[in-house]
């Protein structure tokens, strides 16, 4: 009944289904809970990026999502054991959802822990190829589980000393097994440089570009205006 994971490898087209299948999961979650969001991010005195953690926790909680009494570790604000059905198979998946909150939209800081690709890039003028942390497929409890990745950027500004919510942005990240696809060299990638110093010792990070992925793929992020007024329209 369940299909391993790891087949996905040679077939990634089906990959880039489920992903986009997730992706529609989590915005939809986010988009029936953006009035809510907007009203919390301007009352809250909080750090934006505790609040953004908080709204993305309690969207995927009030949409509910199927779950799997297996634990997930890593460095995400949501971690779900969950399944996935479909007509032809089913399968079981490791969905990983971290948020961001600032100012500017353009990109999300991005650690090696939090992904299952590598990254390759150009910074300071060397090509880079570092390993993402996070395995393409995870074995929990002796069976196998599909890694993937969901950035939320809460995009805002300050007004009268309130946060005021303006965008919310969803963006799925490739699988691993997506490499060729989306970011096969250090000049053809989804990257731009982090925001650690390499020359004081700080530990890797990079940034990934919204835009460079839509240019990829339109539909990996999602805009999500506040005002319940604006209709959302999904990117294809």
């Amino acid at each position: 009944m369940f299909r391993d994971p790891a087949t996905l490898a040679d077939d990634l087209d089906t990959l880039e289904e489920i992903e986009r299948a997730s992706l529609r999961l989590v915005t939809q979650a986010l988009l029936d809970f953006r009035t809510e969001a907007k009203e919390i991010f301007s009352k809250e005195s909080d750090l934006q990026a505790d609040i953004g953690e908080d709204i993305t926790r309690e969207a995927l909680d009030t949409m509910g999502v199927s779950k799997i009494p297996q634990r997930l570790s890593g460095k995400m604000d949501y971690k779900r054991a969950r399944y996935l059905f479909h007509p032809e198979y089913a399968m079981r998946q490791a969905l990983f959802v971290d948020s961001k909150a600032e100012k500017t939209a353009h990109v999300a800081r991005v650690q090696t822990s939090q992904t299952s690709m590598r990254i390759r890039q150009v910074r300071a003028g060397q090509r880079l190829d570092i390993e993402g942390e996070l395995p393409t497929v995870i074995i929990l409890g002796g069976e196998a589980f599909l890694t993937t990745t969901v950035f939320v950027k809460f995009f805002y500004r300050e007004s009268g000393g309130a946060n005021i919510l303006r965008i919310i942005r969803v963006a799925c990240l490739p699988n691993g097994m997506l490499q060729e696809r989306y970011n096969p060299t250090a000049e053809n990638t989804i990257w731009v440089a982090g925001p650690n110093a390499p020359t004081l010792g700080q530990e890797f990070r990079t940034r990934l570009s919204f835009q460079r992925l839509r240019q990829k793929a339109a539909w990996r992020v999602q805009d999500i205006q506040t005002d319940p007024e604006q209709p959302f329209v999904w990117s294809e």
